[in-house]
């Protein structure tokens, strides 16, 4: 198989690829992604809920946590996300900012206490929907290298042809969107009052769009200018499912311990188009002029926009969460998740992408997790705050590629319906390298800030 690349997105690393695009190994570690959002409870404490369970997101890390709650209800959440992404290329730097809003939570939980003298008190049906990862973003990095990469005219008829080597500035533009959507059906029960135990089934809709322009401007001795431009666009749909298993025990009246294990995602149809295929030497929409002159050389002339497809099957990373809670009665509580994510096992289907597959066992390492969260009760009033660490799956990550943050909120209980508020803020560092094939040039420094607000409506049923 022709190795096919994509271009570069700005929450994946920066790994080596072709022309302004990627190889398959950085869209395999895009789509491992999860953002762990969920309700306004869950994000206010850093979705540390694995030992903890009575919470629609919480199922999603354990799922036996959906026979903790003592009743039936039905909750859904509105997301706002801001983020701020600032790039340091060559000394130049560029802030874009962004809002975006979603529907990113809605489950129900229909609890079924027994009646009978078996050892089994009580059983839970659940189902959620959410938002695993959204992809809108974007961002903007411009400077001067240095050095040029479009030296010539195409349409340049002279013999020799004329070179533009002095570069004069380069500029980046990066957009994306869509999203990875979880389903999550789940089953759960109580054993002798003391031991929650759950299963689950995931599946996944993948949608995801990529559209970047590189803009360079070049000059000959002459004073001769050259501007081009290289439009890249991708579009990827696809579906897959995990399983998940999980327990919760009771160790005192006050401690509780949890583990979980969620199978690896694996996506098993996972369809692209893509325009980044040989057009006239150039992989992607390419224009260029040259000032003075009327003349500009455009490969789409007459319609010609190539788009090739191509389909592929892929394993993300599976996850194991050790968690541990403390109640203080009615009180408050504190509670802390540690969670593995497998990353060396990350796999692209068939022998075509044997280079990948090597990739993730050699250049990646299985990465840790760590959330804290705690929550205090004040009558109707709650009040909660959390920590959130996540190791950058890429064994050479300096320590600012490593994502950290913090959040904070509070709930209301009006009887038979609760009103919870969250914020969170999440940044780490990234490099991005759209001239990866030159090694004279330097990848851009992406300094990325999300601050992300949740309301979260819960109804009892």
């Amino acid at each position: 198989m022709k190795k096919v690349t994509l271009f570069v997105f700005f929450c994946a690393l920066s790994l080596p690829g072709f022309s302004q695009s990627l190889s398959y190994q950085d869209l395999a570690l895009l789509f491992s992604k999860d953002n762990n959002t969920g309700t306004a409870r869950f994000n206010a404490m850093s979705g540390a809920f694995g030992a903890l369970g009575g919470d629609v997101s919480a199922i999603k890390i354990n799922p036996a946590g959906a026979s903790v709650f003592k009743n039936s209800l039905f909750s859904a959440s509105l997301n706002s996300r801001n983020t701020e992404t600032t790039s340091s290329y060559y000394g130049n730097n560029s802030t874009t900012q962004e809002e975006y809003f979603d529907f990113s939570q809605a489950g129900a939980v229909f609890v079924y206490k027994a009646y009978s003298n078996s050892d089994w008190s009580k059983f839970a049906l659940s189902f959620s929907y959410s938002v695993r990862n959204n992809y809108n973003n974007n961002f903007l990095s411009s400077g001067n290298s240095g050095f040029s990469t479009f030296t010539e005219f195409p349409l340049d008829s002279e013999d020799p042809k004329t070179e533009y080597t002095n570069a004069t500035s380069q500029k980046f533009l990066n957009t994306t969107s869509g999203e990875l959507v979880e389903y999550n059906f789940a089953f759960s029960g109580v054993y002798q009052n003391n031991l929650h135990l759950g299963v689950a089934v995931n599946t996944y809709d993948l949608k995801f769009s990529q559209r970047s322009t590189l803009r360079e401007q070049n000059n000959d001795d002459d004073g001769n200018i050259l501007n081009a431009q290289l439009y890249q666009e991708n579009r990827t749909i696809g579906t897959g499912f995990s399983l998940s298993a999980g327990a919760i025990y009771k160790a005192t009246k006050s401690l509780r311990l949890g583990f979980s294990y969620r199978s690896p995602t694996w996506l098993t149809e996972v369809n692209e188009e893509h325009n980044i295929s040989n057009n006239d030497g150039f992989f992607g929409d390419t224009e260029i002029e040259i000032s003075g002159s009327n003349t500009i050389y455009d490969n789409t002339v007459g319609n010609n926009f190539p788009i090739q497809g191509f389909s592929y099957k892929l394993k993300t990373p599976a996850k194991t969460t050790a968690s541990i809670a403390y109640i203080f009665g009615s009180n408050g509580l504190i509670s802390a998740d540690y969670t593995i994510s497998g990353y060396k096992k990350t796999k692209l289907s068939s022998s075509d992408f044997s280079t990948e597959n090597q990739f993730f066992n050699t250049e990646l390492r299985n990465s840790y997790t760590l959330n804290i969260g705690s929550e205090w009760r004040f009558k109707a009033l709650s009040l909660r705050g959390g920590y959130h660490y996540e190791q950058s799956p890429d064994a050479s990550a300096i320590k600012s590629d490593n994502t950290k943050g913090y959040s904070f909120g509070a709930g209301y209980s009006f009887g038979n319906t609760k009103l919870g508020f969250a914020y969170q803020n999440k940044s780490n560092t990234q490099q991005y390298d759209f001239y990866p094939q030159y090694n004279q040039v330097n990848a851009t420094e992406l300094n990325i800030d999300n601050r992300i607000i949740t309301a979260t409506l819960t109804i009892n049923l």
